[in-house]
């Protein structure tokens, strides 16, 4: 279904020309170790998890090393998709022929833009293979060097404070996969039963006219509220799942966003203006990025991070650090979309207390230690 070497052809293209020599990718491999050592006991004493991250999995990378990381990733996450493209004798199917060489070139040279797209865009990133055959239980830490430079130039930042911005937030990813190994055991199973939607979908397009029918129909009896076309077009229980999937990644972005925060103001001076000077960055583009943005998703990105990070300083201004440590305990207790809007409803359906202790005047002490009690427990 899809050309990975046209692809990946297309992507380095589009960013030859900021390409690293050996020497000084090996003195910035040795200085992103470094940031993230630091950072680690700093993560671990706010969000009481440790992890032992050995410094031999944080990389420097120019945009072609992301590139080419990235299409690697991509594969494994596309496999299930493109066994629809052949059958068990190795075939093409009917998915195959609908689709045609024309059409197989147009999905590769459009992934391609977006990989290109995007190396050009991506500061930094945690990297756990999902859905890969071999179980995986550390990650890596990837820092694209020529954007972060970029980007600390345009927005008059001071560089080594904004590569320890970005590290912070990079490394509470690394504890929040690693950490607690059920989240990505938990995001593969989601995963995998969407894909196992898709492949529902492609056999319904395999009959014509009335497997279109069938995405006519979703679209007339969705809900009024549903905030994008691909929502539209998804059955009531394939909606269900992606919700699920958006409320794990809300809390994943969003926590990282709080712990960053936390640490980062006692660590940086110049924390607040770099965190000011991002965020304006991210309210000024064009509206050509805005609408490229919609297209590919990227906007459902950001309103993650915002949603998200929201909800998680909504519990700890109220019932303090180790109470949001109890979202961590299992897939249970991630909070659906309904309670990353509303958190009460989260606080009170996995942290309830009692009235007598919201009467009692030592009442804030008794919460956190309740809290801790839950935490210890994960």
């Amino acid at each position: 279904m899809i050309d990975w070497e046209q692809a990946r052809s297309i992507a380095v293209s589009m960013n030859r020309g900021e390409t690293m020599t050996v020497a000084r990718r090996a003195q910035l491999d040795a200085y992103y170790r470094d940031l993230v050592e630091k950072c680690l006991p700093l993560v671990a004493r706010y969000t009481g998890d440790e992890l032992q991250f050995g410094p031999d999995r944080t990389f420097a990378f120019d945009r072609v090393d992301w590139v080419n990381a990235n299409i690697t990733a991509f594969q494994s996450l596309f496999a299930p998709i493109e066994s629809m493209y052949q059958d068990e004798g190795g075939e093409r199917t009917v998915v195959a022929a609908a689709l045609g060489s024309v059409n197989r070139r147009v999905i590769s040279t459009e992934l391609g833009l977006l990989l290109g797209y995007l190396a050009r865009r991506v500061l930094g990133q945690y990297d756990l293979a999902l859905l890969g055959r071999e179980p995986v239980t550390s990650g890596k830490l990837y820092f694209v060097e020529p954007n972060i430079r970029a980007t600390a130039e345009a927005l008059d930042l001071p560089k080594d404070d904004f590569r320890m911005w970005l590290a912070l937030h990079e490394t509470t990813h690394a504890f929040e996969f690693e950490a607690h190994p059920w989240v990505r055991i938990h995001f593969n199973e989601l995963l995998e039963s969407y894909m196992g939607f898709l492949k529902q979908d492609a056999e319904a397009l395999k009959q014509g006219l009335r497997g279109l029918r069938v995405f006519a129909q979703r679209a007339r009896t969705r809900d009024q509220g549903e905030s994008s076309w691909i929502e539209a077009i998804m059955s009531p229980d394939q909606r269900a799942l992606f919700n699920r999937m958006q409320a794990l990644m809300c809390v994943i972005e969003g926590y990282s966003n709080h712990v960053m925060n936390a640490v980062g103001h006692d660590l940086l001076p110049s924390y607040e203006l770099i965190a000011a000077r991002f965020e304006r960055r991210k309210r000024q583009r064009t509206p050509a990025e805005q609408l490229f943005a919609r297209l590919i998703g990227l906007d459902v990105k950001m309103e993650q991070y915002r949603l998200g990070e929201a909800f998680v300083n909504h519990v700890v201004a109220a019932r303090g650090v180790p109470v949001i440590a109890a979202m961590w305990s299992g897939p249970d207790a991630v909070p659906s979309m309904d309670e990353i809007r509303d958190p009460d409803r989260w606080l009170c359906r996995v942290a309830p207390v009692s009235p007598d202790i919201l009467a009692s005047p030592v009442a804030a002490p008794i919460v956190i230690e309740l809290g801790r009690s839950d935490a210890a427990g994960i």
